[in-house]
């Protein structure tokens, strides 16, 4: 892959990890598009640095709230920050056991699954154009309710299915307020990313050598820069209930992928 395709697929997943349209999705297609000759092993691990680049950026926007929650952590207290941390930690738990357990069979979905993809992107559609006609409230996010959004981010490691699509719309199903939804979505995703690299690394999954580096760096700058702009837009628009447009976007992208793969 060169240095421009990685730079593409960085811009790709930079919009498209926040936005409701699902990254891992797009960046299927992207690869498809540029011709992509990986194995399933590489085209994964450009798939992992770039998400891990969307996950910098998540910290970088949400730092204020990230070192509030450490502070409450070490007070030793139970207070709001150590809530929030348990939250996060039960949101966690579904994705992690799919990851743990199917890591063979997920690796094979990243390797240009077109046609689940498009079918995926027209679940993602329905599922926003529902959550779009709910009403918003001020309700938090209980210990339940992260359970639950956290089968919904289990559920959206199929690429195709947007994960903070499924996370916002289920939190607003449930009736949670629009902008703690959208915190709480993109704050979920960071210690699973981090968990999947460490553990990569240490399973000795994540190889580089030095035709990988360029692309990859590429692709990482790319990413970070660009969810940095994404994840301040997708807050305001969350707030605006304007999930709808979204989902239009993902029926004719699903469309146009399940086209492609059959014709």
């Amino acid at each position: 892959m060169t240095i421009t395709e990685s730079i593409i697929l960085g811009i790709i997943q930079g919009l498209t990890e926040f936005l409701p349209v699902s990254s891992s999705g797009h960046l299927e297609l992207g690869k498809a598009l540029l011709g992509d000759s990986s194995i399933p092993q590489e085209s994964m691990l450009m798939t992992v640095v770039l998400h891990f680049a969307t996950a910098m950026s998540t910290l970088v926007i949400f730092r204020h709230e990230v070192l509030r929650i450490f502070r409450g952590l070490f007070q030793f207290t139970n207070n709001e920050q150590l809530a929030f941390s348990v939250k996060i930690i039960i949101s966690m738990i579904p994705a992690a056991l799919i990851g743990m357990l199917f890591s063979k069979e997920l690796e094979q979905l990243f390797d240009k699954q077109i046609l689940l993809v498009g079918l995926m992107l027209w679940l993602t559609g329905l599922l926003l154009l529902v959550a779009d006609k709910a009403s918003n409230t001020t309700k938090d996010v209980s210990y339940l309710h992260a359970a639950i959004i956290g089968i919904s981010q289990a559920i959206a490691i199929l690429p195709g299915i947007s994960r903070s699509g499924a996370t916002i719309s289920t939190s607003v199903l449930l009736g949670i307020d629009r902008s703690r939804a959208a915190s709480f979505s993109f704050l979920m995703v960071v210690p699973l990313i981090f968990g999947k690299i460490a553990k990569d690394i240490m399973d000795g999954a994540l190889t580089l050598n030095d035709s990988h580096i360029g692309a990859l760096g590429a692709g990482f700058v790319a990413a970070l820069v660009t969810g940095l702009f994404a994840c301040q837009w997708m807050i305001k628009l969350v707030k605006s209930s304007q999930l709808k447009y979204f989902s239009y976007y993902c029926f004719v992208v699903g469309t146009i992928a399940i086209g492609y793969k059959l014709i």
